[in-house]
């Protein structure tokens, strides 16, 4: 027997021996795709085969993810049981929205290393003085406005009174390097630049 051969006899006994004792269909993180592969949707990843999603089960990434989530769990409990102190409620602050920022989106390319990037430029004329604009990165998977596109990923920039605007950019690795990725917020003119 080869070596291929004996493996693909090892992984069939295994797939075999986990199907006996783990319960797949009672799993309430498997699911079947409709292309007929299999999905953990608690790591998010693809399997071509039931044997392979058991293996993935008792690996590293699923362990620990499922020991995270078990914290949050317990976390998200513990909130939500009555608490001995007295705790003050909290105070939503109301801000009343203005509309969408003035922007400008320009593509730039290094000269020396020739590497694409994207420049963003906002205004925000109405921002109080003590106001900074915010931004971060968002995976597909965490906006609920379109269906998730692993291809894609969101732009988010926020700055009170007005609305929280995304832009939609390629899923690519973000060189966050000191002076490859900066932003840049102007008082004067109001103007943030990232």
């Amino acid at each position: 027997m080869s070596k291929s051969e004996s493996n693909v006899a090892r992984r069939e006994r295994l797939r075999k021996l986990a199907l006996e004792t783990i319960d797949i269909e009672n799993d309430p993180y498997f699911m079947r795709n409709h292309l007929g592969s299999y999905e953990c949707k608690l790591c998010l990843t693809l399997h071509n085969n039931e044997g392979s999603y058991l293996a993935h089960t008792q690996g590293k990434k699923h362990q620990a993810n499922l020991a995270r989530r078990a914290a949050l769990d317990a976390k998200e409990s513990e909130s939500s049981a009555p608490t001995k102190q007295s705790t003050q409620p909290r105070i939503k602050r109301s801000v009343v929205k203005i509309g969408r920022p003035g922007y400008k989106v320009t593509k730039v390319r290094d000269p020396q290393s020739r590497q694409f990037g994207l420049l963003f430029e906002l205004t925000y004329p109405e921002v109080t003085d003590d106001t900074k604009p915010r931004h971060r990165f968002m995976s597909a998977y965490e906006q609920h406005v379109e269906a998730p596109n692993r291809q894609f990923q969101y732009l988010l920039f926020a700055a009170e009174p007005y609305e929280t605007i995304a832009f939609k950019v390629q899923s690519r690795e973000v060189d966050m390097r000191p002076g490859r990725f900066w932003s840049y917020w102007d008082k004067d003119t109001r103007k943030f630049t990232l």
